[in-house]
């Protein structure tokens, strides 16, 4: 059976950076830049986003083109008769599936407060007001399950349409729509009143800030946050590699996607930091920021429930895109595998994508008081993900791409560097093959440490 393509490379990049493009560009992104200085901690970040996500990233697209196959096959159709690098498949397959176990409870919170804002739910509340409807919503079995399910039932039916049909065009109509949304809050964000105090925090670098914490501690969430947010390491960006041509060298197309990646949340920080300012609100961390911080800045907005509407489509949008290109991996696993059709798979897989969901929703109604490292389900679920596979997932790409005991430096620069575009630089093998997998492991081993520290 002939692989589907994308119908164009624009197709390609906007779904690539749709799946790169998540929650943790818009509440984790602008709230650990908050607590590590601002525009000076944004520099740091950038710099490592270079050095440590986009060579990965690279790899990642190549052993996809190169095999034309998911994770759940790539590997075998690479390396060398003998070897066992395709026993990471499960693993890499395992994340994918870990990842939308909770991301789909949070893309169904996205949906709930959409509609919440546009029927006027928190119009009136005070400060205690905003905070229990978040708490009345995550504690909610029922209401939860209902919007999860809407969030998967959506996700695979769009990839049952097929790659083109499906994935492609919606996709590409969610992101132009969620970058004209974000730019359109933006703006007022940064033209409310009081507004000057959040972008001079923001965007004019105060390296006296990062004195306030160790720098090993700045380095580390710059190097985390660079690194997580492009999705790498669980094959989720390589099955964009197994759909596109051979026309254009793929550092090009991963510079590309790192852009429009870092762009999403450099402008999230431009609507929430002066918008925060402006109603002397503190950009608090994760979940509070969005649900409980945020909708009493639009209450106490002019015309807030509109911008608040706005905020929340964007956001779920944001879930959306993930969600659908994860989808769309965990799909192409049962064609690889087992031959399966596309809306076979999808039925399959969004009934056990439905069934694995429910335990974090279970870990924060009838089993809150279970933990697991003195984590709760959700918590323990993104540990698994953030901390483990997706370090340890771009470590084997990593090593397949540069030793010859995997695929090998000379195939891998082969392919990378097929079509037109920006080269892959040969130079660099030494840091590739030296460097960078010490970095990658530093991660996974500071991960575990600070959980230690934590229990």
């Amino acid at each position: 059976m002939e692989r589907e393509k994308f119908s164009s490379r624009l197709g390609f990049i906007l779904i690539s950076a749709g799946c790169a493009i998540g929650l943790g560009n818009v509440w984790r992104f602008p709230y650990i830049t908050g607590k590590y200085g601002g525009a000076a901690f944004v520099l740091i970040y950038l710099f490592f986003l270079i050095v440590l996500g986009l060579p990965i990233m690279v790899m990642e697209f190549a052993v996809g083109r190169a095999s034309q196959k998911s994770i759940a096959t790539s590997f075998n159709v690479l390396e060398k008769k003998g070897s066992k690098w395709h026993i990471y498949r499960y693993f890499g397959m395992a994340g994918n599936y870990l990842l939308m176990m909770f991301y789909t409870t949070i893309g169904g919170w996205m949906l709930a407060y959409f509609v919440k804002m546009v029927k006027g739910d928190f119009t009136g509340l005070d400060t205690e007001g905003v905070s229990a409807a978040f708490g009345s919503l995550s504690t909610d079995m029922t209401q939860m399950i209902f919007w999860m399910v809407l969030i998967v039932v959506i996700g695979f039916a769009v990839c049952s349409m097929g790659l083109q049909k499906g994935v492609e065009k919606i996709t590409k109509i969610m992101m132009v729509v969620l970058l004209a949304l974000m730019v359109l809050l933006a703006v007022r964000s940064c033209t409310l009143e009081g507004a000057s105090e959040g972008l001079k925090f923001y965007l004019l670098p105060d390296f006296g800030k990062l004195s306030e914490y160790k720098i090993q501690e700045v380095i580390f969430a710059a190097m985390g946050q660079a690194f997580f947010t492009l999705s790498l390491g669980i094959g989720a960006l390589a099955i964009f590699g197994s759909y596109i041509g051979k026309e254009h060298k793929l550092t090009g197309e991963a510079v590309s996607i790192t852009i429009l990646d870092t762009m999403v949340a450099l402008i999230a920080g431009l609507i929430i930091f002066p918008a925060c300012s402006a109603f002397n609100v503190n950009p608090g961390e994760g979940p509070g920021l969005v649900f409980v911080t945020l909708p009493n800045v639009f209450n106490a907005m002019k015309g807030g429930r509109f911008w608040g509407a706005l905020f929340f489509l964007f956001m779920s949008f944001a879930a959306l895109s993930t969600i659908i290109a994860v989808f769309q991996n965990i799909i192409s696993f049962a064609q690889d595998l087992w031959n399966w059709s596309v809306k076979k798979a999808a039925l399959i897989n969004g009934i056990a994508i439905f069934l694995l969901s429910l335990p974090c929703i279970f870990g924060m109604t009838i089993l809150s008081d279970f933990t697991i490292l003195g984590k709760d389900i959700m918590g323990f679920e993104d540990f698994l993900v953030s901390n483990n596979l997706l370090p340890l997932g771009s470590l084997v790409y990593l090593l397949f791409c540069v030793t010859r005991y995997g695929w090998g430096w000379e195939n891998f620069l082969k392919e990378a560097n097929t079509g037109e575009g920006i080269s892959f630089p040969r130079k660099i093998k030494v840091y590739l093959t030296f460097i960078l997998p010490v970095i990658v492991l530093y991660i996974f081993v500071q991960g575990y440490w600070s959980l230690f520290q934590s229990l």
